[in-house]
């Protein structure tokens, strides 16, 4: 059942904020930060989940402000919200790759802020990342399947001491990757355009690698950790996913929108490569994409960032940049 949670509604002289939909699991996190918005803007949370725009657009009526949660402000649900059924003026995103959610370019020309929050999970992306590597090396839930059905037969499995894992991007959560790996005895390489020098300075065991093919033919495992941006979408080509050994792991908890459009798929369907992938081009992801009959492939549903600590700095971001939007702030503005 939908509540609505609004705060100070007394304050009519106060500009309006609107949350459309929630993460349930948010709900909580994003309570205890309410006192943030005090005298600032009211704040008016749907506390569930739609995707229809139509809902959104009734919703949202009257906002100066949307935060964004898990939904996609294509141009028609744009146009209806800031010019013909609204007014919003600001799109705080609860997330960083905002870029694959709303069109950048547009609102920079209309004068629309779009903020995102940063940095807020680094940790949780990263160990779903390992978990992920640990799934294909270890077989965990296929394990857990045997022994509930009677199966003592086991899977063999391989050990991630000593092999080479290859980082596409360093930012903030491919250098938390390197920390966990490197704790497991893994040799570590990575390819970046863009390396910041103290982070290789403050990770002197991890090898440079100068082309993206060169790492991907020489790793073990690949990790893809770059941020979506128009330089990145569609970066990462077939002939680069080419250069994967058979038998070695892919992992993506990036963006899907990194990888050129079809190139994975056209290199899984070989049937000697393991991936692990948490995040999709379409998402849900369809019942008919070819991604859920490859073997060798573990799937999950675009969760990395869904974790307690994560939660908590996301939240508070963007209450932040609600309030720095009122106030004449630039706190995590993208556009």
């Amino acid at each position: 059942m939908t509540q609505i949670l609004e705060t100070q509604p007394e304050r009519t002289d106060l500009p309006l904020t609107v949350m459309s939909c929630v993460v349930a699991d948010m709900i909580e996190p994003f309570k205890a930060n309410f006192e943030v918005l005090r005298d600032v803007t009211r704040l008016r949370m749907y506390t569930d989940t739609t995707l229809d725009p139509d809902e959104i657009v009734r919703r949202c009526e009257g906002a100066d402000a949307v935060i964004v949660i898990g939904v996609h402000i294509d141009d028609n649900l744009y146009t209806r919200l800031t010019h013909t059924q609204g007014h919003a003026k600001c799109f705080a995103f609860g997330g960083t790759g905002v870029a694959s959610y709303i069109d950048l370019a547009r609102a920079r020309q209309d004068g629309v802020r779009v903020c995102n929050v940063r940095r807020y999970g680094d940790a949780a992306v990263a160990e779903l990342a390992i978990a992920l590597m640990m799934e294909l090396a270890r077989h965990v839930g296929e394990l857990d399947t045997q022994v509930r059905e009677g199966s003592w037969h086991g899977v063999f499995g391989t050990e991630l001491a000593g092999k080479t894992l290859g980082l596409v991007g360093f930012g903030g959560i491919g250098q938390h990757v390197a920390r966990i790996a490197n704790g497991f005895g893994m040799r570590i390489q990575v390819w970046n355009s863009h390396v910041h020098a103290d982070a290789l300075a403050a990770n002197p065991e991890i090898a440079l690698v100068d082309g993206i093919d060169d790492l991907m033919a020489t790793s073990d495992i690949v990790s893809l950790h770059l941020p979506l941006t128009d330089e990145t979408r569609g970066g990462i080509t077939f002939e680069n996913l080419n250069h994967l050994r058979p038998g070695s792991m892919l992992i993506n908890t990036a963006r899907a929108e990194i990888i050129a459009p079809g190139a994975l798929e056209r290199r899984l369907e070989r049937g000697d490569l393991l991936a692990g992938l948490d995040v999709f081009d379409k998402e849900p992801l369809p019942q008919d994409s070819p991604l859920r009959s490859v073997p060798g492939v573990v799937l999950t549903p675009h969760v990395a960032w869904r974790a307690d600590g994560a939660y908590a700095s996301l939240t508070r971001q963007v209450m932040e940049a609600i309030v720095s939007f009122y106030e004449g702030g630039d706190f995590n503005v993208v556009v």
